[in-house]
C-alpha cells in the first residue's frame, strides 16, 4: 500500500522547521509532501534548502484547507493520503496501526489516530480527540472532548472503533474514496470541511474509524471564546451548510431548532460583550440564507442515510443534564 503524507502550508516556516524532522524520522513507510498554498514567506526555499527529499506541490492561490488539498492531491499518486496539519508532532510507529487497519479491512475508508494536546500531553486535544460524532442539529463532539470539557488520556480510548467523523488535523483517506466523493467542498474554505466529507462518506456507505494505537500531538485547538471571530463565522456557517446538505429526514424542523440554538449562542456572546463573535454569527446566518438555494440543490443530488446522529441534542445533554464527558453519554446515545 502506497501512503503519502501531505502537509498543507501557508506561511508556516516556523512550524515546518519545528515538526518536519519528527515526521521524517518516524514516517519511513510514507512519501512526504508539502502542499504550499501560495506562501509569501520563505517556506518553500527553506524546505528546498534543508529538506530536499520533501516533495513540494505548489498551489497557485491560497484557497484554504478545502481547495488547497483538492488542488494538491490531484498531483500525488498514492493509495492512501494522510492529510497532516503542520503543527502535528508524530510518534514512533504511528503509521503501523493505521496501515494495518487499511490492509485488514477493505471497507475502512477514513481513519483518525488518537490526538493529544502538544502543550498538555496528558490530555486529549480539542480538534478531534478520540474520534467525532454529531447530534441531530449538526453540533459536533468527540470522545475525549465535549464542548470545552477535555478529558485526560487514561487509556479509556485505546480501542479501534467506528466513528462518524475524523479530524482534519490528521486525516487518513483512501484515494479512491476521496475521488468518489469529489473531495472537499471548496465553498467552506476552512473549518467543518472534514465533517462534511465524512458525512457524505457515511451517506455513501463508507466507514470511518478511530485507531487508538496510533498517537499524535497537536498544537492547535481552542475554546470557542478564545478563537478568532472569523473562525466563529466559518464554524457556524459551515455547520449549517453541512446539515442542510446531508441530514436525513425533515430538514426544516431541524434547521428551525438549530437557528434558535445559534441565537442563544449569539446572545451569550452579546451578554459577555464579545460583540465581534456575536456579529460573526449574524454574518454566518446571512451567508447561509444567501446560499440556501445552492445547498438545497446539492441536497437533492446527494444520498441520505438514517441514524446519522449519536444523540438528539448534545447541547441539552451537556448544558442541562450536565453530562460533560463522553462516557456519561454512553447510556443515552442513540447512534
Amino acid at each position: 500500500m502506497k501512503l503519502a503524507i501531505v502537509i498543507l502550508n501557508w506561511n508556516g516556516k516556523q512550524l515546518l522547521e519545528q515538526f518536519i524532522p519528527s515526521i521524517i524520522k518516524y514516517s519511513q513507510e510514507a512519501d512526504l509532501y508539502v502542499a504550499d498554498n501560495a506562501s509569501t514567506d520563505d517556506s518553500v526555499t527553506f524546505l528546498k534548502t534543508h529538506f530536499p527529499k520533501v516533495q513540494i506541490v505548489q498551489n497557485k492561490i491560497n484557497g484554504g484547507y478545502a481547495k488547497g488539498y483538492n488542488d494538491a492531491l490531484k498531483h500525488i499518486e498514492a493509495d492512501v493520503f494522510c492529510l497532516l496539519n503542520s503543527d502535528i508532532e508524530v510518534t514512533p510507529n504511528w503509521l503501523i496501526p493505521i496501515v494495518q487497519e487499511f490492509q485488514l479491512n477493505s471497507n475502512t475508508a477514513i481513519i483518525q489516530p488518537k490526538i493529544l494536546d502538544f502543550n498538555k500531553k496528558t490530555h486529549f486535544e480539542y480538534a478531534g480527540a478520540a474520534g467525532g460524532f454529531i447530534d441531530k442539529y449538526g453540533y459536533p463532539f468527540c470522545r475525549g472532548r465535549i464542548f470545552n470539557s477535555i478529558e485526560e488520556d487514561k487509556g479509556q480510548y485505546d480501542d479501534t472503533t467506528t466513528v462518524f467523523w475524523a479530524s482534519g488535523a490528521c486525516f487518513f483517506i483512501r484515494k479512491t474514496t476521496f475521488e468518489s466523493l469529489s473531495g472537499f467542498d471548496e465553498s467552506y474554505f476552512a473549518h467543518f470541511e472534514e465533517i462534511d466529507l465524512c458525512w457524505r462518506a457515511f451517506n455513501a456507505g463508507y466507514i470511518t474509524k478511530y485507531v487508538g494505537a496510533s498517537t499524535v500531538y497537536h498544537v492547535g485547538g481552542a475554546t470557542l471564546n478564545a478563537i478568532h471571530p472569523k473562525k466563529t463565522y466559518l464554524n457556524f456557517r459551515n455547520s449549517l451548510f453541512t446539515i442542510t446538505k446531508n441530514a436525513y429526514g425533515f430538514l426544516f424542523g431541524v434547521i428551525f431548532i438549530r437557528l434558535i440554538l445559534d441565537g442563544i449562542s449569539g446572545l451569550k456572546f452579546l451578554i459577555h460583550f464579545q460583540f465581534r463573535h456575536f456579529l460573526a454569527i449574524l454574518k454566518a446566518h446571512y451567508s447561509f440564507y444567501s446560499n440556501v438555494s445552492r445547498l438545497l440543490k446539492q441536497r437533492r443530488q446527494l444520498p441520505k442515510k438514517k441514524n446519522y446522529y449519536k444523540t438528539t441534542s448534545i447541547v441539552w445533554s451537556y448544558f442541562v443534564r450536565k453530562r460533560y464527558y463522553y462516557q456519561l453519554l454512553v447510556n443515552v446515545l442513540k447512534f
